[in-house]
């Protein structure tokens, strides 16, 4: 095993194959796109993350849109190999056993990456704590708390333990592996002696970790009780050994936590809750948020902080479907291992970019019929909409007018909807959503055909991001950091119709790469109005997309083309991990 590494990935999820339950989303999605890419630019690059046994939960929608959650059920031994290698963490005064299963993603030069996931369902461990590593973002705050001290604190441990002794940098995707950065201190203070922790300690760790946050949402940002940390931490007065003469400043200067105490005890009890961000803010060297907008947005959330950005990308050898990976091969070689080269798309057969639309369409419609039975057809201005099912991504907006949408669908040609998406088990507004979406499906019946495709995962991803026409987005701004999707789905030659929002305030140029919903805005829930993004969605349907799908078919893929050689050629894993490797990793 080549153990010669020099960056550490964390993250608590990560996306690779749809047969591994290990991601809920997009973060997970894009930390998975981060590793490929990192194999096929051969930076020497390890991944840390939890197992989630029974994953973050199956999906299905009854026939009035009701969600109900399952778990997953997977064989690990299919996918990921066992190692030998085991560690301990301390919870709540329990020592508590971890492994790790490897996962090797090949690069296109043939350069891997492996990736560890650590999982607690041990024998030597009480029943409660072989379950830590089973749900992803499962029960309450005390299961998630046990769950992040196995990912950071047991991940470096692991990492130790597997052989990897010249880790320069530690990169903790999103909050989540915050306290990595406590039991580097504890290795830093080790070195020297000490069993306490100094100034020096933190500047030099600071120097070894990165920070990515990807959320502009509050509640997005892990905080924990201070009496639950000291419970799981357990009876120890040595969560953080700052010694005395510096402890009220070094413990506000590494947590965020404000006042003074002379104890750990007073800590526990002071009411104070401990901010997993501010804990990765304070603690690293290099910053960065998921698009300039949401960079911004953090400046403003984390005021005095350096915080950089850094545009997600994708991978595209993952994301761009059969027909247009055939297509490129011909007429763009080398585009897998220079995704800029995509630039040149602008020069492919017309004919053949829509024939290759048609045949990714095909698939989708083919798939979309047989689950619902819904008489869904190739010819049809198809809309795709696939994201988590929360309030703030307005799935919703499209039916807004009902009947203007049906006299949009009657007079300027067909139109139908493929809806596909995950509420959080404890999001009922997220949930509600779903049923409304219903209720609005049975509503345009013989109007406008709309379906909702349950269980939605990487492969169905595939299909929605190459099949349909038009990819729909509708967060309330600014609460899209930045959003992948609509990369995708530009890869394959499918403009966006989306509000001005994370990526899509770089990535639009209107009527060229697609079309923009509403004026871009840092506007709250209440003082945005729906009813004028609503007419603005209409507007851009009727007057503009679907004339062009149906009586400028040349025109509309045209803009196909620019959406894959400018926005394909840009919004990719490859230049994202790039930006990585000179503004963070090798600063």
């Amino acid at each position: 095993m080549n153990n010669h590494r020099t960056v550490a990935y964390f993250s608590m999820e990560i996306g690779f194959e749809a047969g591994m339950p290990t991601y809920s989303g997009g973060l997970g999605v894009l930390a998975g796109d981060t590793i490929r890419a990192a194999a096929d630019l051969k930076v020497p690059i390890v991944a840390i993350t939890l197992l989630h046994r029974k994953g973050y939960f199956y999906q299905s929608l009854d026939k009035s849109g009701e969600q109900h959650e399952l778990p997953v059920a997977w064989d690990i031994d299919d996918y990921l190999t066992e190692n030998d290698a085991r560690v301990s963490v301390t919870l709540e005064g329990r020592s508590v056993q971890l492994r790790a299963w490897k996962y090797e993603v090949t690069g296109i030069g043939g350069y891997t990456v492996p990736a560890y996931f650590l999982d607690a369902d041990l024998e030597e461990n009480s029943e409660w704590d072989r379950r830590l590593t089973d749900y992803l973002y499962g029960y309450d705050e005390r299961y998630r708390l046990c769950q992040e001290v196995i990912l950071g604190i047991g991940g470096i441990r692991m990492l130790r333990a597997l052989g990897y002794t010249q880790i320069e940098r530690f990169h903790m995707n999103e909050g989540h592996s915050s306290l990595l950065t406590l039991e580097l201190l504890d290795e830093e203070a080790e070195k020297s002696g000490r069993q306490t922790v100094s100034r020096s300690d933190i500047e030099t760790i600071r120097e070894r970790c990165v920070f990515t946050t990807h959320t502009p949402v509050p509640t997005g940002h892990d905080q924990f009780p201070m009496k639950l940390v000291g419970q799981v931490f357990g009876p120890r007065d040595d969560f953080l050994d700052l010694g005395d003469l510096y402890s009220v400043d070094l413990l506000r200067r590494v947590t965020g936590i404000d006042g003074k105490f002379s104890t750990m005890e007073e800590v526990w009890n002071s009411g104070n809750a401990l901010n997993m961000t501010y804990l990765a803010l304070n603690l690293s060297g290099y910053v960065n948020g998921v698009a300039k907008k949401h960079r911004d947005v953090s400046r403003l959330m984390f005021a005095g902080y350096e915080i950089d950005a850094i545009n997600n990308g994708v991978h595209a050898a993952t994301w761009v479907s059969g027909p247009f990976r055939d297509l490129f091969d011909k007429h763009i070689p080398g585009w897998r291992q220079d995704n800029f080269s995509l630039r040149s798309a602008l020069g492919l057969p017309k004919k053949q970019v829509w024939e290759a639309h048609q045949q990714a369409k095909k698939q989708l419609l083919l798939f979309v019929n047989r689950a619902t039975n819904t008489g869904m057809e190739v010819d049809a201005m198809t809309i795709g909409f696939a994201r988590r099912a929360t309030s703030y991504k307005r799935p919703d907006l499209l039916f807004y007018d009902l009947e203007r949408l049906k006299r949009i669908g009657n007079q300027k040609g067909p139109l139908q909807v493929i809806y596909a998406g995950k509420a959080h088990p404890k999001d009922q507004p997220g949930k509600d959503l779903i049923k409304q979406i219903f209720d609005a499906m049975e509503a345009l019946k013989g109007d406008v055909k709309i379906v909702y495709l349950e269980n939605y995962d990487i492969d169905l991803a595939k299909m929605m991001v190459a099949g349909v026409d038009v990819w729909l987005n509708t967060p309330l701004p600014p609460l899209e950091a930045s959003g992948t999707s609509g990369m995708k789905a530009a890869l394959n030659g499918v403009p966006s119709l989306s509000i001005l929002d994370g990526w899509w305030i770089e990535g639009n140029i209107e009527g060229v790469t697609g079309w923009s919903i509403g004026p871009p805005s840092l506007e709250t829930d209440d003082e945005r109005d729906r009813h004028s993004d609503s007419e603005s969605l209409y507007d851009k349907l009727e007057n503009i997309i679907l004339p062009h799908f149906y009586n400028d078919r040349e025109l509309f893929i045209n803009m196909m083309l620019h959406a894959i050689a400018i926005n394909g050629s840009f919004f990719n894993a490859q230049r994202m991990m790039q930006q990585y490797v000179l503004n963070a990793y090798f600063r």
